[in-house]
């Protein structure tokens, strides 16, 4: 059941990304509906961490703080853009996300933008973040703040065109003491621009001798192709001789991927492990002895 909930909540993620301009949002998703609408609401707010009508809020103002950076627009135009009542009530909402106004917010996100251009080629990734992989040659990783989920920046990897072999991931480790015997949870939004191989959040669980526990990277899975912000998890168990946790974002192939709004949680036993057990990948008997196609 778990997993038809998750893709309810995920269409809907994409309705909304499509009509997110629309004034009568919040009606229109009433109707696209599979469930009652009290019933959706409660597995929303379980799997995405908040309401639909706070989600639904958070998206227009990003879309509008990336205006704000982008464009040269009133800000009048940008509030009735995304269906405000008035700059004044825009201005209210944007201050209580954001902390500024909307004309401070695009002075400051203008200069976080030229410094970010006038840094050399290295990696522009935040504290806490590493980059890994195979012929990182072909790929290049940072913070964009322009395609953005959440807040003001979101974290990238490209894939140059003909980078058909190897992969790149941003990731980080963290002690796994305080989750040992515990499901856990680790979710994010992901957006994809002409992906041929595959975007994928992932997640690791070590022992002590290095060894991998369990491990699931969306290899079966894979998001390919142009696709706007939406939610997708990776769930593991954490066994008592864990060590360490790994988890990050990886593309492989050419395209770009955005990776944003990340959450790490404990869940209960009801919702399902992502990673396919080493028991459903074995076959029941031997196949294709004679090589016949």
């Amino acid at each position: 059941m778990h997993k038809e909930y998750v893709k309810e909540v995920h269409s809907i993620i994409q309705y909304i990304e499509n009509n997110i301009m629309s004034e009568h949002l919040s009606d229109n998703i009433v109707k696209e509906l599979k469930y009652s609408p009290f019933h959706f609401h409660r597995i929303f707010q379980r799997i995405v961490g908040m309401s639909i009508s706070t989600y639904i809020k958070k998206r227009k103002m990003t879309y509008a703080a990336s205006d704000l950076m982008r464009d040269e627009g009133r800000i009048l135009d940008i509030a009735l853009k995304y269906c405000f009542s008035s700059q004044e009530a825009f201005t209210r909402a944007f201050q209580k996300m954001y902390g500024m106004s909307p004309g401070k917010y695009r002075k400051y996100a203008r200069k976080l933008m030229m410094k970010r251009e006038e840094k050399s080629m290295d990696y522009n990734l935040p504290k806490g973040w590493m980059p890994a992989g195979t012929h990182l040659q072909y790929y290049d990783m940072g913070i964009d703040y322009k395609q953005v989920h959440e807040g003001k920046a979101s974290g990238y990897i490209t894939g140059e065109e003909g980078s058909n072999v190897g992969f790149a991931t941003m990731g980080q480790t963290f002690k796994a003491t305080k989750y040992r015997e515990e499901r856990v949870r680790f979710s994010g939004f992901l957006k994809t621009e002409n992906v041929n191989n595959g975007a994928m959040l992932w997640m690791r669980v070590d022992g002590e001798n290095g060894e991998i526990l369990n491990f699931d990277n969306m290899e079966n899975r894979p998001v390919k192709g142009t696709t706007n912000w939406n939610q997708y998890e990776v769930v593991l168990d954490v066994p008592e001789s864990s060590i360490g946790i790994a988890f990050g974002m990886m593309l492989a192939g050419e395209g770009k991927a955005w990776v944003d709004s990340l959450a790490f949680e404990v869940v209960d036993k009801t919702v399902p492990v992502t990673a396919e057990s080493i028991e459903e990948a074995i076959p029941e008997e031997p196949v294709n002895l004679t090589f016949e196609l």
